[in-house]
């Protein structure tokens, strides 16, 4: 496709380059290796981002940057004979080919050896030669090597890759247990039994299996009784923290979350955007905490402009448009469901005779609905200044070809003509903010509406331009929006406001203590809070083993009920499976659970099913690295669950036998 050398460059300055190598023999390399090309064409439009991909026979395509800093590791220059441990996919060996003389590699899984050949065969890579075997002995017949890198972790630095080093030779390899990561290794031969031995850093990978890695068991009984002697305290811990819940719809059901009212903002998660329980869960606490403790915000990962239909229809305010179009877009499920109408509905009820600041209202702190959110600004500054209308239609005239369609605005911004959007946008939102004690006082509800959707239009610009190149800066944008969302609606509601949000756990649990921090450089809106409100924010997490969930298997694709698999025996969710009660909150702060807290600092596999699910690659797609303990002040657990049950229009075909009534379902 066209955009692949724009996605590779991107990948390369950001991830490679932006992380400070900068051996321009490697940078070259891989702008010139379509990374693409060596993994299946269900994972290819994943092919540029900062991850591990799955690529058959439980093996993965190794992240850019870790096959960079390898490369570098080794020292390659123009010339060099090289070995390279576990091809895989090639890729690897691939970019190698690229800077060296001769890149000889070794593969124990013929299947993925041939898929290997064949790709360097129809790339033209022709100083490639590719074995099937045991990696762990090397390839005595064509050493010595000027570099061998092993691309998988093993025990201890394997004895035959050390003699078959040149001397002046460097050999990469990871070492160390399976269940605690690796270290980074390089040794460097200085003579016939002398070698220079440095660790360049903490990382993990696949084993390294053979007759100097690990047995086909892929750990020693060594570590194996380390891995146990590990988990078996802190099951204990599970068993002994992780307080029993009533029946969700069982009014005792909130009493467990009364100790984090006295919080400024509670944060609800759940580890996907399609299940029953999580969203009736959230229901019964955001009910406690609207009637006894005066949260008067209820801040949802959705669009602000369809949010403001809610708000308008549960404070019983004047109805601008079809409320009943509200989270038309997809994902619909996630929104227009039986269960989130029925707190919908009571809190309509709620609201009904209560003066306006004692109301609760519904916000929405999310950007991708550009379009709306221009209609609304429009409206607004038509009523009451319809001058102000006129300048901003001629500010948002450069996207309005693509409100609809913002995705497409990225690629748009790239010729000439498209560039002034955004300075049209951010000078469209000052001027409307600029003018607030004039515009507010009439109706400062309808103007915290207008002001937020100018804010939305100028982040939503700069998230589809940022977009189109792929990488951790959308993401990055994304929470930020949310967090100043947050940020301004708190501000509206005066110094004691109290909020409440609704956000799937990648958002809320604080991205410092997962891979997407600490990998991938990303932060979010539950971090962001914490380091803005620290002890005035209750971050809670969600789980579930095994059920139902309503999700899609591609962006933009049909919803389905899929069997959600059970969890990895690796992950906090096979920890409460096998320890927590079915249903379950663990309090994971220092000062109430200390043991436990201190135990769940140690990593651990964490299931994040989004609006997408791919249960084939799910270890690779859904599964992240988490300190629970530290990204989270307390845990629900759910050991079965169901699907949400989806109102007509929401991503499905029309049922007679659910009234279409959203949000108006009394």
């Amino acid at each position: 496709m066209a955009e692949r050398p724009t996605q590779r460059q991107h990948m390369v300055d950001t991830q490679i380059a932006g992380r400070g190598i900068r051996d321009p023999l490697i940078l070259e390399a891989m702008r010139e290796v379509p990374r693409e090309r060596f993994v299946g064409r269900e994972m290819q439009e994943f092919a540029y981002e900062d991850n591990p991909l799955p690529i058959g026979e439980q093996q993965t395509i190794s992240q850019p940057y870790i096959v960079a800093l390898m490369i570098e590791a080794a020292r390659i220059q123009p010339g060099d004979r090289v070995l390279e441990v576990g091809a895989g996919s090639g890729y690897a060996a691939a970019v190698m080919s690229r800077i060296a003389g001769h890149v000889h590699a070794i593969e124990r899984h013929a299947v993925l050896a041939e898929a290997a050949r064949q790709r360097f065969d129809a790339l033209g890579y022709s100083n490639i030669s590719l074995a099937v075997g045991d990696g762990s002995r090397g390839l005595p017949e064509a050493a010595p090597f000027d570099a061998i890198l092993v691309a998988a972790g093993a025990p201890k630095v394997p004895e035959a890759l050390r003699e078959q080093l040149a001397v002046g030779g460097r050999l990469v390899v990871p070492v160390g247990s399976q269940t605690r990561g690796q270290r980074l290794r390089r040794i460097t031969r200085r003579g016939k039994t002398q070698y220079e031995e440095e660790d360049l850093g903490g990382v993990r990978f696949v084993p390294l299996v053979g007759a100097e890695g690990w047995g086909e068991d892929r750990r020693t009984a060594r570590d194996k009784r380390a891995a146990d002697g590990g988990k078996a305290p802190l099951a204990r811990l599970i068993r002994t923290a992780a307080e029993p819940l009533p029946q969700i719809d069982d009014p005792a059901f909130a009493d467990a979350y009364e100790r984090f009212a006295d919080a400024r903002i509670v944060m609800l998660g759940e580890c996907s955007h399609g299940t029953s329980e999580f969203y009736r869960a959230r229901a019964m606490i955001t009910r406690r905490l609207i009637e006894r403790h005066g949260f008067r915000v209820l801040a949802l990962e959705a669009d602000w402009p369809d949010a403001a239909h809610l708000n308008r229809h549960v404070r019983d305010l004047p109805a601008r448009g079809d409320a009943a179009s509200a989270f038309q877009r997809f994902p619909g499920w996630m929104w227009r469901n039986r269960e989130f109408a029925q707190l919908v509905v009571w809190l309509r009820g709620y609201n009904q005779g209560r003066e306006p600041q004692q109301q609760a209202g519904i916000y929405g702190l999310d950007l991708y609905n550009m379009g709306a959110s221009i209609e609304t600004v429009l409206g607004y500054l038509d009523d009451v200044d319809p001058e102000a209308a006129r300048i901003a239609r001629e500010r948002y005239g450069c996207l309005t070809p693509w409100q609809h369609d913002p995705a497409t605005y990225g690629r748009a911004v790239l010729s000439d003509g498209y560039r002034s959007c955004e300075q049209a946008a951010v000078r469209q939102c000052r001027d409307l903010l600029g003018r607030e004690l004039e515009y507010a006082h009439e109706n400062g509800e309808r103007f915290l509406d207008a002001a937020q959707s100018a804010r939305l239009v100028a982040s939503a610009e700069r998230y589809y331009r940022t977009l189109y190149y792929g990488g951790a800066k959308s993401w990055n944008l994304r929470d930020t929006h949310m967090f100043e969302t947050l940020r301004h609606l708190l501000d509206a509601h005066g110094e004691r406001a109290k909020a409440i949000v609704w956000a799937h756990n990648s958002h809320i649990g604080d991205a410092r203590h997962t891979d997407m921090g600490r990998i991938r450089e990303d932060h979010n809106l539950g971090q962001l809070c914490r380091e803005e409100f620290g002890d005035a924010v209750r971050l809670l997490g969600f789980g579930t083993h095994t059920g139902t969930v309503a999700a899609a298997h591609d962006w933009g694709g049909e919803m389905q009920l899929m069997r959600v698999r059970p969890s990895h025996r690796d992950s906090i969710e096979r920890l409460c499976h096998d320890n927590a009660p079915a249903r379950s909150l663990m309090d994971l702060r220092k000062e109430k659970n200390p043991a436990l807290h201190q135990a769940l600092h140690a990593p651990l596999l964490e299931r994040f099913i989004g609006v997408i699910y791919r249960p084939d690659t799910e270890l690779q797609s859904h599964y992240s690295e988490v300190a629970l303990s530290r990204q989270f002040d307390a845990w629900t657990w759910f050991d079965q669950t169901r699907a949400v049950s989806p109102l007509p229009g929401a991503g499905q075909r029309p049922s007679t036998e659910v009234p279409d009534t959203f949000p108006f379902a009394e």
